[in-house]
């Protein structure tokens, strides 16, 4: 078994459309409101994620791992519109407004998942690319869900709202296979399986504290 395949496995026991907010949602079972409060929610994350890239990048060692990381970057920031105004273009489909998600108070758990992240990519660059492979290698199939259910079941289907999740279907597929031809040569497999399974917990334990805001049993 390759690494990454090793770390593909203990990324499905936390897998993200497994969670009980994920099918809630996926189903139709949440209202605009909680929609609106995840939006808001999540959007720390999505504002974080160009630096947790970042940080990889500048401890890497290897130019030619950096120049893959740099690509990421550059898709996160400057091709295109960069991905944390295209999540505020969702929270306002949502109805929700720009200054209240730039004053949403993080739950508990939301700032778990941000300190975790952070922590990981603050550290040996092989447990930071971890975290974004943690995290990447999910986002393509968990964004054609969220899209699918928002179009079935909340009436929302205009580009504007859903390109975040059409933008991500498309790069996060493209990013997650380059991470793992870095991961396949430079990881070591025991230290990468306990860097992912850090990542996923703290993806897993954010949707924890939304489940609990929506009133579902996680």
């Amino acid at each position: 078994m390759s690494i990454t395949e090793s770390l593909r496995e203990v990324i499905s026991q936390r897998h993200m459309l497994q969670h009980p907010f994920y099918r809630a949602w996926t189903n139709g079972a949440l209202n605009l409101e909680v929609l609106r409060r995840y939006a808001g929610q999540y959007f720390a994350q999505v504002d974080a994620f160009p630096r947790f890239v970042s940080s990889v990048h500048s401890r890497c060692p290897h130019i030619e791992a950096r120049k893959v990381l740099l690509e990421n970057l550059v898709d996160e920031e400057i091709r295109g519109t960069d991905h944390p105004e295209l999540w505020m273009r969702f929270a306002e489909g949502l109805g929700a407004r720009r200054e209240d998600v730039l004053r949403e108070i993080p739950l508990p758990e939301t700032s778990r998942m941000l300190g975790e992240f952070f922590g990981l990519t603050g550290g040996d660059w092989t447990d930071g690319l971890c975290a974004l492979y943690a995290y990447e290698s999910q986002v393509p199939e968990v964004a054609a869900s969220k899209a699918s259910g928002l179009r079935s079941f909340y009436g929302i289907s205009d580009p504007r709202t859903l390109e975040f999740f059409t933008a991500h279907m498309k790069y996060d597929t493209l990013h997650s296979r380059a991470v793992e031809g870095l991961l396949e040569k430079h990881a070591l497999l025991e230290p990468a399986k306990q860097a992912t399974r850090r990542a996923a917990d703290a993806l897993w334990g954010f949707l924890d504290g939304m489940a609990r805001e929506a009133g579902l049993t996680a």
